[in-house]
C-alpha cells in the first residue's frame, strides 16, 4: 500500500513539472521533447512513471506525437492546466467522489436531454466513438481508452442540446476530461481486475449511447448513473 501511494505520488509530482515546463513556456510547440530517459534522469523518477506522465498529458490534449517528429506540446492545448485538481484528487481520495457526486448531476441530466435531442448525426459520432474504445479496450490501449471516454461523455453533452449545460459544461470540461482520463488510469493499476474492469466500463458506455439512441430518457439516465457509480466503486474495493 505504501508503495503505491508513493508511486501515485511520484506520478502526481512529474506531471506537475512537466505541466510547469509548458505553463512556463520552457517547452514550445515547435520544439521537440526531450526523450523518456532524458526526462526520468532530469525529473528523479523511473521511465515506467515518466511514461505514464506522458500519456496521461496527451490523453488530456496538452502533449501531441507528431509522426517522424516525436513528441511535442500540443498545437491546441486546453485553455486551463490542471495540476492543482489532479493532485487534490491522488492526495484527498473525498475529492474524487465529490466531483462523482457532481458528475451523476451534470450528466445524468446531460443525458436525459441527448435521449430526447440527440440527431442523427450525434449519434453517429458516439457510435464512432464507441468503436475507438472497443479498439482501445481489446489492445489493453489505456491511452487510447481515456481518449474515447472523455470524447464520449464531450459528445453527450454537446447532444443534450441545451445551451447553458454546453456554456458550463465548457467551462469546466478541462476539470471533467482530467477527472475521466484520471480514472481510465488509475483503474489500469488495479492489476488483478484491470482488464475485466475495462470491459464493464465499455458495456455501460454502450448501454448510455444504446439508450440515448432508443431516445429513452429514463433508460440513459439509469445507465449513467450506473456508470458512475460503478466507477467511484472500482477504486473503493481496490
Amino acid at each position: 500500500m505504501a508503495s503505491t501511494s508513493t508511486g501515485r505520488k511520484t506520478l502526481t509530482r512529474v506531471i506537475a513539472e512537466l505541466e510547469g515546463k509548458i505553463l512556463d513556456a520552457s517547452w514550445r510547440k515547435e520544439t521537440r521533447l526531450p526523450s523518456e530517459r532524458e526526462l526520468a534522469a532530469s525529473l528523479g523518477a523511473s521511465r515506467t512513471t515518466v511514461r505514464e506522465a506522458i500519456q496521461r498529458l496527451v490523453a488530456r490534449g496538452l502533449l501531441e506525437t507528431r509522426r517522424g517528429s516525436g513528441l511535442h506540446v500540443s498545437s491546441h492545448p486546453p485553455a486551463r492546466l490542471c495540476a492543482p485538481w489532479l493532485q487534490l484528487i491522488a492526495e484527498n481520495p473525498p475529492m474524487r467522489a465529490d466531483t462523482l457526486e457532481f458528475r451523476l448531476v451534470f450528466e445524468c441530466a446531460a443525458s436525459r436531454f441527448a435521449a430526447e435531442r440527440a440527431t442523427q448525426a450525434e449519434l453517429a459520432d458516439m457510435d464512432t466513438i464507441l468503436l475507438k474504445m472497443v479498439q482501445a479496450v481489446r489492445g489493453e490501449d489505456v491511452q487510447a481508452e481515456a481518449l474515447a471516454d472523455a470524447e464520449f461523455h464531450t459528445a453527450l453533452a454537446g447532444a443534450s442540446h441545451n445551451l447553458t449545460m454546453g456554456h458550463f459544461h465548457a467551462s469546466v470540461i478541462a476539470e471533467l476530461r482530467e477527472h475521466i482520463t484520471s480514472n481510465t488510469f488509475d483503474a489500469a493499476h488495479i492489476d488483478a481486475d484491470a482488464k475485466r474492469l475495462s470491459l464493464m466500463r465499455l458495456d455501460q458506455h454502450r448501454a448510455i449511447y444504446e439508450a440515448i439512441r432508443a431516445h429513452a430518457p429514463q433508460a440513459a439516465i439509469d445507465a449513467m448513473y450506473a456508470h458512475i457509480d460503478f466507477v467511484g466503486k472500482q477504486f473503493a474495493s481496490a
